[in-house]
């Protein structure tokens, strides 16, 4: 078990994302920069990065759903020990809000449940309306559920056309987007292929998750906007499994085919036209718990250097989420190690410690 997180720590190392030394304690899970009497030193020599964020992942969702609060804890601490220290919990069946009261669990950002229509996404997971006129009401009610985000399914397998296709109008929306901005959160949604993509990111809406179906023009738009991208790269590394299980319709088997092998290529056109990227496994469905480390990785084969890479696991991920990092009175959620992660990711596998609400791990 972890220590108390009122026992105070003392930190001196380099800073990871500044490149900067660095000496700070900790007071009652705090960060200060003001010496605390009695602290136990974690670190006089080291590399001290911010904790990671997965900006992707469903602590409240597992293969035939029906999870527990018990078991979403358990796989909150597989993230967290991984250094998935801040998760953005994009749906979720399950309330997961009273694992806010664990001092030594990951802090989570949530956007409710997945908005879907009736027969168009994978059943239970979501709230599904029969009248999609009725988005807009649904988006009120799960920005006031959630933690300043919002999730919609922009698209799904339709079985009457045998592919992917959007569940939504291009109006429906617009009138989303502007009601979860009248309720001060942020909206993003689900999306593989193209032709949902269109009427998203005309709309406004604040991030895609997944995006493996854009094209320049929609990347141009999308950097114009300063729409961010979560694509989820481990993730799509399943489409040829899940189209493997889609014999019934032979297009859309293809479509994912064709996604995948297109995907890499995809999203290093979008890094190269300055769309902001930030790490999510999508852990919760088919991918475990507590591979954040695996994502990151993942991302450097779309062209971003290590350097980038941290920032969109770090520092860069926790300013768009409005979350703290080594600064007085963040949160003490940390990761030390005896490497530079900046010339190896590699380092971020083995860490010398964890720190979780000023708790080693």
């Amino acid at each position: 078990m972890p220590e108390s997180a009122t026992a105070p720590l003392h930190f001196r190392g380099h800073r990871v994302d500044d490149d900067t030394p660095v000496e700070f304690w900790t007071r009652d899970g705090m960060i200060t920069f003001e010496p605390v009497s009695g602290a136990r030193t974690v670190c006089d020599r080291g590399w001290i990065t911010s904790g990671l964020v997965d900006a992707h992942n469903h602590v409240g969702i597992a293969p035939g759903l029906g999870v527990t609060l018990e078991q979403a804890r358990g796989f909150a601490d597989l993230d967290a020990r991984a250094g998935a220290l801040l998760i953005r919990e994009v749906g979720s069946p399950l309330d997961t809000h009273p694992l806010d009261a664990d001092p030594h669990g990951p802090r989570f950002v949530r956007s409710g449940r997945h908005i879907a229509r009736t027969k168009r996404y994978l059943r239970g997971y979501g709230v599904e309306l029969d009248d999609p006129d009725t988005l807009a009401d649904e988006v009120r009610r799960q920005a006031r559920d959630g933690d300043g985000w919002v999730k919609l399914v922009g698209d799904w397998i339709d079985r009457e056309v045998g592919d992917l296709a959007p569940l939504w109008t291009d109006a429906q929306l617009v009138a989303a987007a502007a009601a979860a901005h009248e309720e001060s959160a942020r909206i993003t949604a689900h999306i593989f292929g193209t032709d949902a993509l269109h009427g998203v990111i005309a709309a406004g809406f604040d991030c895609i998750e997944h995006g493996t179906g854009l094209t320049d023009d929609l990347i141009a738009a999308m950097a114009q906007r300063d729409i961010a991208l979560v694509p989820t790269l481990i993730q799509v590394e399943n489409f040829p499994s899940i189209a493997d299980g889609a014999d019934r319709f032979p297009t859309y088997q293809a479509h994912m085919r064709a996604l995948h092998a297109g995907a890499r290529e995809v999203f290093a056109h979008a890094a190269e036209a300055g769309v902001a990227i930030y790490a999510g496994t999508d852990a919760g469905g088919f991918v475990e718990h507590g591979r954040i480390v695996d994502e990151m990785l993942a991302l450097t084969s779309i062209g971003l250097d290590a350097g980038q890479v941290l920032a969109a696991a770090t520092v860069g991920s926790r300013r768009w989420l409005d979350a703290g990092t080594i600064a007085e009175g963040d949160r003490a959620d940390l990761i030390i190690l005896d490497a530079d992660p900046r010339v190896d990711l590699e380092a971020l596998r083995a860490p010398r410690a964890v720190v979780c609400g000023g708790a080693v791990l």
